[in-house]
């Protein structure tokens, strides 16, 4: 599958060069694969319950779920925010959101904002 958000030149497409082969649904530099996602957890851990959220621009954070939400990558969101509220897309869940808190050195043990509920048109 190519990616539909590359330009064509020449018969191949452009963007990120992957020449149509790169198979994640376009060329966004803040795309995430997450390679634990068909993962079972181990018998009695629970699911972790934080998300990153990627919104407009650059700019990704990390939010606690709140209110027992299940959420998938890719929907979304309203989370809180100073003032008010924000919208932003899941961009990563479960396990390897440790990976990425430990490689931005954010610890989960701060006190997150957090996510306020799925957004709709409404």
């Amino acid at each position: 599958m190519g990616c539909s958000n590359c330009g064509s030149g020449g018969g191949l497409p452009g963007g990120c060069k992957n020449n149509g082969n790169c198979s994640t649904s376009g060329c966004n530099k803040l795309d995430v694969f997450d390679w634990l996602s068909h993962i079972e957890l181990a018998p009695g851990q629970r699911k972790y319950d934080i998300v990153e959220v990627r919104f407009k621009g650059t700019r990704k954070g990390f939010f606690r779920i709140s209110g027992g939400l299940d959420l998938q990558v890719g929907e979304v969101i309203a989370v809180e925010s100073s003032p008010g509220y924000d919208i932003g897309v899941v961009s990563l869940k479960g396990e390897l959101v440790k990976v990425q808190m430990k490689k931005k050195k954010v610890q989960d043990t701060i006190e997150l904002k957090k996510v306020v509920r799925k957004a709709t048109q409404e």
